[in-house]
């Protein structure tokens, strides 16, 4: 049995997936990235052959993906984490056409064909407004734990309206709502909207097709994925490693070079 790993390493946290030659995933690792990026890749690695009980000498293939894919040093080769969430969404939802990837600094919506390659994409253009940065705002402004974000805005009655479209002011906007008596819950449920709504254009530009998949970090946040299909009027496919899309996208690229590795060189002439 050959192992394939993929490596992501985002601006907040690092992913590592290890897979099989069936393709299922037999070990994974999440931590904060942190300020030594290539420490970090090199933990989330170790940390997942922990929890896989396989060798390292047992991982044929490794493939760094995220904006630290360059940091994976260990790494064989690199693919860009819009590929990689492509590649990931439709091997864990084979129905999915476009993807939405959430993370700390950035969101990108993805279209895809069956094969899990990239139709099409685009990214927010309005610095972090629609990402999980935006939520790290709130959540400082507000003192909630980014964890808690979701169950307290769940809790909403009468949302506000967060109009910024910048997350260096969405600190100074969601205080200023606190200022005017407002329930910290109808704030939080302001920010999700304001995130979702965002989103939403996001995957319009790009084309929302009959299954639209949920990945990266703020797959977490229940709130998010309500806030999400309330603006679509369609269910998201949300998975329990949906925060692992892009390690896993990076894993099956990998593999995908064990199987040509033992393509024998004449039958790839005939090919060609």
């Amino acid at each position: 049995m050959a192992y394939a790993a993929g490596v992501d390493v985002g601006s907040t946290q690092t992913k590592a997936v290890i897979i099989g030659e069936d393709r299922k995933i037999v070990g994974r690792a999440l931590l904060d990235t942190g300020a030594n990026v290539i420490k970090a890749a090199e933990n989330a690695f170790a940390t997942a052959l922990e929890t896989s009980g396989i060798r390292e000498v047992e991982i044929e293939y490794v493939i760094g993906t995220g904006y630290g894919r360059y940091r994976v040093t260990f790494g064989n080769a690199q693919v860009t984490e819009i590929s990689c969430h492509g590649r990931g969404a439709v091997h864990m939802f084979p129905g999915t056409r476009t993807a939405l990837d959430m993370g700390g600094q950035d969101t990108k919506a993805i279209r895809v064909t069956e094969t899990g390659e990239i139709a099409d994409f685009c990214m927010n253009d309005k610095c972090a407004a629609g990402t999980g940065r935006f939520l790290g705002a709130a959540s400082a402004a507000l003192d909630i734990p980014l964890d808690d974000l979701g169950a307290t805005a769940l809790k909403y009655n009468k949302p506000v309206r967060i109009s910024t479209t910048c997350t260096v002011f969405a600190e100074s906007e969601v205080l200023s709502w606190l200022g005017k008596g407002k329930k910290i819950e109808d704030i939080l449920w302001g920010v999700h909207q304001s995130i979702a709504a965002r989103s939403a254009g996001l995957l319009r530009r790009v084309g929302i097709e009959d299954e639209v998949t949920f990945t990266g970090g703020v797959t977490k946040n229940i709130a998010m994925i309500q806030a999400i299909e309330e603006k679509l009027e369609k269910k998201l496919n949300v998975s329990e490693d949906s925060h692992y899309m892009g390690a896993l996208g990076a894993a099956l690229f990998a593999l995908d070079q064990i199987f040509l590795s033992r393509v024998p060189h004449a039958s790839v002439e005939a090919s060609s």
